[in-house]
C-alpha cells in the first residue's frame, strides 16, 4: 500500500508506505511559508514499486525526489490516456475521522491533482469517471461523517474528471491518499487528531500498539444511480454515446428525478418545467399531445421510438422513469422521422448494485389514491445479477364531473454481467388504465367570452364514455467491449397497444342559444404490434493529435397498426342542465384498416476532438420507409416508399473550461403518405434548424444554457385551390425563438430549476390558413421556476420547503387565431421533511385558485386548468 499526505498544514507531513515501511519527513514551516496561492497546482511524479523493481534500481528515498521549489501542495500523477471506471464510493469510519474510499481495480492508473480553498480541500482525478458497471454516473455525499468536516462529496464534473471535495468547518481539512487494493482511500482526519501533533519519545519508551481496525461499516449508503441532484451533467441519447452535455453542440434540458420527486409530478406537470414543451391534451386524459419549439413531436423512450406516443406515457403516471431528457431541436440524425422542434425522452431506472426498497403511499384531493414501491439490488453475492422492481397503482378522480382513472403500471428489469466486459440487461413494462368520462374541453363561449346565459361551470363534461388502454413492452439491451476502444450495444424492444374507447365524444356545434351542443358518439379499437432493432459500434481512436469517437448504427423497425373505427349519431346535451346517458343512434362511418411500416436507419457521427477546447460533431443518417395500406372494407391496398438523408453538424468552442460557446445545423424529416391530384406521391416534411448558444458550469452544482434558434419546416401539406379535395406541399412555417435555463444548487440545501422561452411560431405559406398567423397553441412567452430550501443543521434538519411559479402567455386558440387562450400564472408548494429513511411531504398545486385554462383545440373544445389541489405523501426508504 502507498500513502501520500495532502494535508497543506503549517506543518506538512509526507508519508509513504513503500515495501511495507514508512519514511516521514517533516517539512519545517521555512518551506511551507512558500506556499503559492490556491489556484496554483504543482506535480509531483512518484515511480511505483514496480516501476522500480522493474528496472533493478533502489527504492529512492522522499529526500531523492525532487520536490518543486515553490509549492506545498504534493500531487500523485501517473500518465495514462486511459479512462479509469470507479464503480462504488464509500465512507467508512475510522479511529482518526473517517476514510472515503473510491473503488476500482485499475487504481494505479488513476492520477490525481489537488489544491486548497479557503476551508475546502479539493482533489481531481482527471483521467477518470463515476460508472456504475450498468454504465449509468452517479453522485456521492456524506454531511457531517466527523468532527470538524462539514460535507464530502465526489462528483463527475466532465467526461474525464472526478472531483473529491472535503469542507472544513472552520479550518482547512487534513487528507491523506493511500492508494490500497480496492481503490484510491480518502483519510480524512477529525478535527481533534488533526490537531494532535506529533511529540518525541525517549529511545527507550515502548511504542503503544497498533489499534485494532474497526468494521468496514459505512456511515452512509453508497449513493448508486443518483444523479447531481437537480444537475444533470450527462446524457447518452443525444449522441448514442455518454457525453456530457457541455461537450453536444445542442441545446439540452434533463429534468432529473429529484425535481420529479419534490414537485410529485406526474406526466404533465412535469413538463410545465420545460417552456419549450406545450402539451395540448387535457389534462386528465389518457395521452400526450406534445408541441416542441412549436411542432408536434412523439416522445420516445431510451432514445428508441415507441409503439406510438400513447405507448411510452399511457396514463399519468412516471413509475419507473429516471429522469425525462428535452432534446430541442432536429433530432432524425439519431430517431429517423420526427419532429423538427425537438424530441421528448423518457430514461428508465436501471438496477442497483446494493439493497435498496422504496414504498410509498399518496392521497389527495378529489379521491386520489396511489401507492408505489421501488424494490432493486443484487441477486447473487459477486452482484453480477441485478434486478429492479418499479409498480404502482393509482385510483384518481379529477374536478370534473364523473372523471375517474385507474392506473396500473408493473415495470421489471434485470441485468447481468455475462462476463468482465459484457453486460445483458432485459427490460419489460406493463400498463394497464381504465378511465370513465374523460374531459374533452368546453366552448369558448361561456368559458372564454361571455354567455347570455351565464358561465359554464369548469367541471363540466360534454363527452361520455370509458377507454380501456393496456401497453406491454418487453426488450433488452447488450453491451459488450471489446477493449478500452471500441464497444458494441445491441437493443431489441416489442411493444404492444391496445386502445379500446365506446362513448359520446366532442361536440360538432353549438347551436344559436348558446346552450346545446350537437354531439356524435364512436366505438374504436386502435391496436398496434412494434418491433425495434438496434445496433451501435463505437470506436476512439486518434489521427495525429486529434481524438475521434466514431459510432456506426443500424436501426430496424416494424409497426403493424390495425384501426377500427365506427360513428354514430348522439343525442345533444345541454351545457347549463346536462343529461347524460341517453341512447346512441345509427351508424353513420365505418373504418377498417391495417397498416404496416418498414423502416431502416444507417447513422455515422463522429466526435472530434480537435483540442482540448475545440469540440466537432458530425453525423449524417439514412432512412427509407416503406408503408402498406389495406382497406379492409373495401378490399383495397397501396403502397408508398419514402427516403431521405439527415444531416447535423455542431462546434463547440470553450474559452475557458467552464464555458462552452456551440453553433449546430441539423435538418429532420417525417413522411407524407398520399398522393396529389395528379397522382405524384407526397415528399416528406423536412425541416431545417440554425442553433448558437452558450452553456456555464457557474460552479460545480450550478449550470445555465442560452440558446437562439431559427426552424423552417416545409413541404407542408395544404389545400390545393385548383382541385378541391386534394392536398399539395406548399405550406411553410418558421419557428424562432431564445431558450434560458438555470438548474442545480445555488448553496447548500438551496435548489433550483428553472426555464425561460421566447417563441414565435407562425405560417409563413399557405392557401387556407392566412400568412402571419401564429402556430396554433403556441404562446411566445413561457417560463417556469422552481426552487426548493431544506434545513442542513440543528433541530429541524431534513425541513424542507418548496416553491413553484408558472407562467404561460396568450395562445392562439385556433389555426384561424380567431380568438386566443388567456395568459395565465399558476404557483405551487410544497413542504416536507426527511429523516433517515423516512420522507413525508405535502405539495399543493394552484395555491391561489387561480381560474384559467390549460390549452384550447377549437372554439368547441377548451380545457380548463386544474383548481387548488393538495397532496399528502409518505415514503419509506430501507
Amino acid at each position: 500500500m502507498k500513502r501520500w499526505c495532502l494535508s497543506p498544514s503549517i506543518h506538512f507531513w509526507f508519508i509513504i508506505s513503500l515495501c511495507g515501511y514508512f519514511n516521514i519527513i517533516a517539512v519545517q514551516p521555512g518551506w511551507a511559508k512558500d506556499k503559492p496561492n490556491s489556484q496554483d497546482t504543482e506535480t509531483l511524479d512518484i515511480p511505483s514499486l514496480s516501476q522500480q523493481q522493474k528496472n533493478n534500481s533502489p527504492i529512492p528515498q522522499l529526500s531523492e525526489i525532487e520536490l518543486p521549489g515553490t509549492s506545498a501542495i504534493m500531487l500523485v500523477q501517473t500518465p495514462s490516456g486511459d479512462i479509469v471506471p470507479i464503480t462504488s464510493v464509500k465512507a467508512n469510519p475510522t479511529e482518526k475521522g473517517v476514510e472515503v474510499i473510491l473503488e476500482t481495480n485499475q487504481g494505479e492508473k488513476l492520477q490525481i491533482t489537488n489544491r486548497s480553498e479557503n476551508n475546502n480541500f479539493i482533489a481531481d482525478v482527471p483521467n477518470a469517471q463515476l460508472r456504475l458497471p450498468s454504465g449509468e454516473a452517479f453522485t456521492f455525499r456524506s454531511e457531517k461523517p466527523t468532527a470538524g468536516i462539514t460535507e464530502i462529496t465526489v462528483i463527475n464534473i466532465d467526461a474525464n474528471t472526478v472531483r473529491v471535495t472535503v469542507n472544513g468547518e472552520t479550518a482547512l481539512p487534513t487528507v491523506e491518499l493511500f492508494d490500497g487494493d480496492e481503490g484510491l482511500i480518502f483519510a480524512v482526519a477529525s478535527t481533534t487528531t488533526a490537531m494532535q501533533q506529533p511529540q518525541e519519545k525517549p529511545a527507550s519508551e515502548t511504542p503503544p500498539a497498533e489499534p485494532t481496525a474497526q468494521q468496514d461499516e459505512p456511515i452512509e449508503l453508497v449513493v448508486t444511480g443518483e444523479q447531481d441532484r437537480y444537475r444533470v451533467p450527462n446524457a447518452s441519447t443525444v449522441t448514442r454515446t455518454d457525453t456530457p452535455l457541455r461537450d453536444i453542440p445542442q441545446s439540452i434540458q434533463i429534468i432529473p428525478q429529484e425535481v420529479l420527486r419534490d414537485q410529485r409530478a406526474d406526466i404533465s406537470s412535469a413538463l410545465l418545467n420545460a417552456p419549450s414543451v406545450r402539451n395540448a391534451a387535457p389534462s386528465n386524459f389518457d395521452s400526450l399531445r406534445l408541441q416542441v419549439r412549436g411542432f408536434f413531436s412523439q416522445p420516445t423512450l431510451n432514445g428508441i421510438k415507441e409503439t406510438n406516443g400513447l405507448a411510452s406515457n399511457v396514463g399519468p403516471d412516471l413509475t419507473g422513469i429516471e429522469n425525462i431528457e428535452i432534446l430541442l431541436g432536429p433530432n432524425s440524425v439519431l430517431l429517423g422521422s420526427t419532429s423538427p422542434g425537438g424530441t421528448v425522452n423518457f430514461v428508465t431506472k436501471q438496477p442497483l448494485r446494493d439493497p435498496y426498497y422504496f414504498i410509498e403511499a399518496t392521497v389527495g384531493s378529489f379521491d386520489f389514491y396511489r401507492g408505489e414501491v421501488d424494490l432493486s439490488g443484487p441477486l447473487d453475492d459477486e452482484k453480477k445479477a441485478l434486478y429492479r422492481l418499479n409498480a404502482s397503482y393509482r385510483d384518481q378522480g379529477f374536478f370534473t364531473d364523473l372523471s375517474q382513472t385507474r392506473n396500473l403500471v408493473i415495470a421489471p428489469v434485470l441485468s447481468l454481467e455475462l462476463s468482465k466486459n459484457t453486460n445483458l440487461t432485459i427490460e419489460g413494462t406493463y400498463k394497464y388504465l381504465e378511465q370513465d368520462n374523460y374531459n374533452l374541453g368546453l366552448p369558448a363561449i361561456g368559458t372564454i367570452f361571455s354567455n347570455p346565459n351565464g358561465d359554464i361551470p369548469h367541471t363540466r363534461i360534454t363527452n361520455e364514455g370509458s377507454l380501456d388502454v393496456t401497453t406491454a413492452r418487453i426488450g433488452y439491451r447488450l453491451e459488450h467491449k471489446f477493449n478500452e476502444n471500441w464497444s458494441l450495444n445491441n437493443s431489441f424492444r416489442y411493444g404492444y397497444l391496445n386502445y379500446e374507447g365506446t362513448g359520446v365524444n366532442v361536440g360538432t356545434r353549438l347551436l344559436a342559444d348558446n346552450r346545446t351542443l350537437l354531439r356524435t358518439a364512436n366505438d374504436s379499437n386502435d391496436r398496434y404490434r412494434d418491433y425495434r432493432l438496434t445496433t451501435n459500434v463505437i470506436g476512439k481512436f486518434t489521427t495525429g493529435v486529434i481524438q475521434h469517437q466514431l459510432l456506426f448504427g443500424i436501426d430496424l423497425g416494424r409497426l403493424n397498426n390495425s384501426l377500427k373505427f365506427t360513428g354514430r349519431a348522439a343525442a345533444s346535451i345541454d351545457l347549463f342542465n346536462p343529461i347524460y346517458g341517453q341512447p346512441v343512434g345509427a351508424v353513420t362511418f365505418e373504418l377498417d384498416t391495417n397498416t404496416v411500416t418498414d423502416e431502416l436507419g444507417i447513422i455515422i457521427q463522429d466526435q472530434v476532438v480537435i483540442a482540448d477546447n475545440l469540440k466537432l460533431l458530425v453525423s449524417g443518417r439514412f432512412d427509407t420507409f416503406t408503408q402498406t395500406n389495406t382497406d379492409l372494407l373495401t378490399a383495397t391496398e397501396t403502397s408508398q416508399s419514402v427516403s431521405d438523408f439527415s444531416p447535423r453538424m455542431g462546434i463547440v468552442y470553450q474559452p475557458i473550461p467552464p464555458i462552452s460557446l456551440y453553433a449546430n445545423y441539423s435538418r429532420s424529416f417525417e413522411p407524407t403518405i398520399g398522393q396529389a391530384f395528379d397522382g405524384s406521391e407526397f415528399e416528406p416534411t423536412r425541416g431545417t434548424q440554425f442553433e448558437v448558444g452558450v452553456k456555464a458550469d457557474l460552479n460545480q452544482r450550478l449550470s445555465t444554457t442560452l440558446a437562439f434558434y431559427d426552424i423552417t419546416q416545409s413541404n407542408i401539406l395544404t389545400d390545393d385551390p385548383d382541385n378541391p379535395g386534394f392536398s399539395i406541399q406548399t405550406g411553410e412555417q418558421r419557428s424562432q425563438g431564445i431558450e434560458l435555463s438555470l438548474t442545480g444548487e445555488i448553496l447548500p440545501g438551496w435548489n433550483v430549476f428553472a426555464s425561460y422561452a421566447y417563441n414565435d411560431a407562425r405560417v409563413t405559406e399557405d392557401n387556407s390558413i392566412p400568412v402571419g398567423n401564429r402556430v396554433q397553441r403556441t404562446t411566445p412567452h413561457a417560463a417556469s421556476l422552481w426552487t426548493t430550501y431544506e434545513i442542513q443543521g440543528g433541530n429541524l434538519q431534513g425541513l424542507g420547503f418548496g416553491l413553484g411559479l408558472f407562467y404561460v402567455g396568450d395562445r392562439a386558440g385556433d389555426t384561424g387565431n380567431t380568438f386566443e387562450v388567456p395568459s395565465y400564472l399558476t404557483t405551487n408548494a410544497a413542504i416536507f421533511y426527511k429523516k433517515d429513511g423516512f420522507r413525508a411531504a405535502i405539495n399543493i398545486r394552484n395555491l391561489f385558485d387561480v381560474d384559467y385554462f390549460e390549452n384550447a383545440f377549437n372554439r368547441l373544445r377548451v380545457s380548463p386548468g386544474e383548481p387548488f389541489t393538495i397532496q399528502g405523501t409518505v415514503s419509506w426508504t430501507f
